[in-house]
């Protein structure tokens, strides 16, 4: 994949066709915390109301049409120095490394978006293997299983915990 058809952007009101492609597919969402959405409508009002104002969510474009997204989740207050990271494809671009250039093009700027935030973190099914080389490609590292840690979509789950520190990206 030619690396420069890649980008990162705030999502738009118009990506809610694009975004359908994705955000309406099973197998995009079996790892998300999202349910996967039904209707047109449904992901206009996800898009205007939680993509737009959420302080660190981009699109993943390809050709400047969104196929996927990566969201920065920073703590607050006593946590402030740490953020969760999220993402997704779709399926039509699985294994071709977009994710991986995503995750890296998001590493590249979140540091400095988000100041404050010293550790980002990204926790994955112990089945996701994918999304565990992603994370390892992006120079995260493995910490990790963290046993029963949390229920997605009514299963209790076993998570795999990663993370990256600013100072591991200032060396890279």
């Amino acid at each position: 994949m030619d690396s420069s058809r890649i980008s990162l952007r705030p999502f738009k009101l118009s990506d809610v066709d694009d975004f359908m492609v994705w955000a309406g597919d099973n197998q995009v969402t079996r790892f998300l915390r999202w349910k996967t959405f039904k209707s047109r409508d449904e992901a206009l009002t996800f898009i205007k109301d939680v993509c737009i104002p959420h302080p660190w969510r981009r699109s993943i474009c390809l050709d400047n049409r969104s196929i996927g997204f990566v969201s920065v989740f920073p703590a607050s207050g006593e946590d402030r120095c740490r953020a969760d990271i999220g993402y997704a494809l779709a399926t039509q671009y699985w294994g071709q490394g977009i994710v991986t250039i995503a995750v890296k093009m998001a590493l590249a700027s979140v540091f400095k978006d988000l100041p404050d935030v010293m550790r980002l973190q990204a926790f994955t099914d112990v089945e996701n293997k994918a999304s565990q080389r992603v994370l390892e490609k992006a120079g995260f590292l493995k910490e990790g299983m963290l046993r029963k840690y949390s229920y997605l979509k009514g299963q209790i789950q076993d998570l795999v915990i990663y993370s990256v520190l600013a100072t591991d990206t200032l060396s890279n």
